[in-house]
């Protein structure tokens, strides 16, 4: 599913037009980005929680040459699914 399937669907099950499916949509989507940005958890009960975690910086190795590379140490999003989408999805 693209965010335009979404959209569709949105719209859908709202009985709202795709216009408005698509800035509800938009609107979540800036304020999860602005949120995570923060560095703060947004929990959705019963879908799941996205957070952001640090990954310490690590070695890698080149498949290629099987030299080592250095990698530097990064903030990532991380989601756990909720109770009921596992459920859902098993």
């Amino acid at each position: 599913m693209n965010k335009n399937d979404l959209i569709e669907s949105i719209a859908h099950s709202a009985q709202i037009s795709k216009i408005a499916a698509e800035r509800g949509l938009n609107g979540l989507l800036s304020t999860l980005s602005a949120a995570m940005q923060e560095g703060k958890r947004v929990t959705l009960v019963g879908f799941g929680s996205f957070s952001v975690v640090a990954r310490a910086p690590r070695t890698g190795r080149n498949p290629k040459t099987g030299e080592t590379v250095p990698i530097p140490p990064r903030r990532v999003v991380k989601f756990r699914p909720g109770k009921e989408l596992s459920v859902k999805v098993q």
